[in-house]
């Protein structure tokens, strides 16, 4: 990999976004090929071809690095898409996040959420900047199309959520054989019909 010259920042001046970006891939290159387990700071900064300190002025440890890579990634690879119908909203949202899954990026989450679990840094950050702000506006699109009439009125909006989004973790955390692929297209278009029978509203 190219080594890049790394200028020492003045005060007030943005940090250099190429260098920035060449450590969080040089993060996920060798967590995808060696494993995330035994990922160093040091192995890090001699792939990037940039010294620890310019990563420790950016990153408190490697897995905040891989974290910063994941949440950059997931913003771009599996937006959220706004449908004029939630059903529509909500079905093309999750068939990116189950592409997200099944892929490359999708191992690196799985390590991210186990380490979570004994990383309390790591694991606020993943509530906050993943989950909470993907089901913020994911809350919306219930209640627009609560609004709408398109959905139930009684309906609470996390329980639809957890209901649609939830079998998605479960296979990318337990992978299991669902008869419709690896977290495919149609698993998800399966699991929408399924869980929408009991959300739309009724004609009176």
């Amino acid at each position: 990999m190219k080594k890049v010259n790394v200028r020492k920042p003045g005060a007030g001046r943005p940090r250099d976004e190429d260098v920035t970006r060449q450590i969080r891939a040089a993060a996920m290159e060798l967590g995808l090929e060696s494993g995330f387990d035994g990922l160093s700071i040091e192995a890090v900064a001699a792939h990037a071809g940039v010294g620890k300190t310019t990563i420790y002025r950016r990153w408190r440890n490697v897995w905040s690095i891989v974290a910063d890579a994941v949440l950059d990634d997931v913003a771009k690879l599996a937006p959220l898409q706004e449908q004029s119908t939630a059903r529509g909203s909500l079905a093309a949202s999750m068939r990116l996040a189950a592409r997200y899954f099944r892929g490359p990026r999708g191992k690196v989450l799985r390590a991210l959420i186990g380490r979570a679990q004994v990383d309390r840094t790591l694991h606020k950050a993943l509530i906050e900047q993943w989950l909470l702000a993907r089901r913020n506006v994911t809350r919306e699109f219930v209640r627009r199309g609560i609004a709408k009439g398109e959905l139930r009125p009684d309906l609470d909006p996390d329980i639809v959520i957890d209901a649609l989004y939830g079998p998605l973790y479960h296979q990318l955390l337990l992978p299991y054989d669902s008869g419709h692929g690896d977290l495919s297209d149609a698993y998800v278009d399966a699991l929408v019909e399924t869980v929408f029978a009991g959300l739309e509203r009724k004609g009176e």
